[in-house]
């Protein structure tokens, strides 16, 4: 199994402080915080995309240019690429620059996007945010893989022997689909032989499981390998302690704070006690034993080879985060990878091609 760290960049008080840090305070924070994820060996570090508060998040290819700068193996993902609000070939000269600075450590999780404000800043309405996310995805595949593209659609000007530069270090591209509750990613992932990532976060387990299983049986009936479907996974909290007392008392904070956003957003509250958050849902809070017992529950139900963490320390202090993530990497990591085969991420996947052939 491999294991990424994931940022929306949240910019809001500190749940247990209320302190605030800068906008500038706040993206050297992620930039660090991806530092130490390569330091403590974990495989990838991802960006969210979002257009609206508490989110700075608007830039991922900016700010993983950043994270190429200052790393050198860990991959680089996006979580999620915004495809419907985005004109393709800008989007493709952006992640083509970033590929080549990283030395073809580049995958991304697109998605429609969410949230209201992008309505107001993008003109994309619910209901022509999928059509956008569709032909958003299928020309950006187009000028990754062809050096001249011809193409017409409806959202953007037509091409004609269009040439993007600059040209990617990769020559494919590994493009998941990022999906919460919606058939509509999960066909299209299924339809061009690309992986799937489930979010994962928002509910229990079934309306997921239920999402990756159709999944599956649309891979299958596009005439793809049922062995080559690839699944990823979210996780809804992270904070792994020796003492899964400890946990519990050092997230409540931390889950009284996103219950309250929730609620300030005017959003259903699934979970109500951080016992059931903890019970039902993804989060990963406690100690190794209990986490490891869950995943491993979860992959029995999902098959996935990958699971995004947080990458944030909002609510603890440095020294507890970075203690979290060692004991995670020491005792639970080590046993998901000898017990889940996964395919290789970034530029690894080059590597171990090489040491086949």
């Amino acid at each position: 199994m491999k294991f990424l760290l994931l940022t929306l960049i949240t910019h809001q008080p500190d749940p247990v402080t209320g302190a605030t840090e800068t906008p500038a305070e706040r993206l050297r924070r992620v930039v660090e915080n991806a530092r130490l994820a390569e330091e403590l060996g974990y495989d990838g570090f991802a960006v969210g995309e979002r257009h609206e508060d508490p989110f700075i998040s608007s830039a991922p290819p900016v700010v993983l240019s950043h994270i190429a700068a200052v790393t050198s193996r860990i991959a680089l993902f996006t979580g999620v690429t915004t495809l419907s609000l985005l004109d393709p070939v800008r989007a493709f000269e952006d992640y083509s620059t970033l590929d080549n600075l990283s030395g073809g450590r580049l995958e991304l999780i697109i998605g429609k996007g969410n949230g209201a404000a992008q309505a107001k800043l993008f003109h994309v309405t619910a209901q022509d945010q999928w059509a956008r996310n569709r032909e958003g995805y299928e020309l950006f595949r187009r000028l990754w893989e062809g050096e001249s593209v011809t193409w017409a659609g409806r959202f953007r000007p037509a091409l004609i022997e269009a040439e993007a530069l600059p040209r990617p270090l990769q020559s494919r591209l590994r493009i998941w689909h990022g999906s919460a509750t919606s058939r509509e990613s999960v066909e299209l992932a299924a339809l061009h032989g690309d992986p799937l990532f489930s979010a994962n976060v928002t509910n229990p387990i079934e309306p997921y499981a239920e999402l990756i299983a159709y999944y599956r049986e649309r891979w299958a009936a596009h005439g793809n390998d049922p062995a080559q479907a690839l699944v990823g996974a979210g996780t809804a909290g992270f904070y792994v302690t020796r003492d899964s007392q400890d946990a519990l008392q050092a997230y409540r904070p931390i889950f009284a704070a996103r219950q309250a956003a929730a609620r300030a957003h005017g959003l259903p509250i699934v979970f109500e006690t951080l016992e059931d958050f903890v019970d039902r849902s993804s989060a990963l809070i406690g100690s190794p034993q209990q986490i490891l017992d869950k995943i491993l529950r979860y992959h029995n139900r999902f098959g996935h080879e990958a699971i995004h963490l947080s990458a944030d320390s909002d609510g603890l202090t440095p020294a507890r985060h970075r203690a979290s993530l060692e004991l995670f990497q020491a005792e639970v990591a080590p046993v998901l990878r000898a017990q889940i085969p996964s395919r290789p991420l970034g530029a690894q996947r080059y590597i171990a091609q090489e040491v086949v052939g």
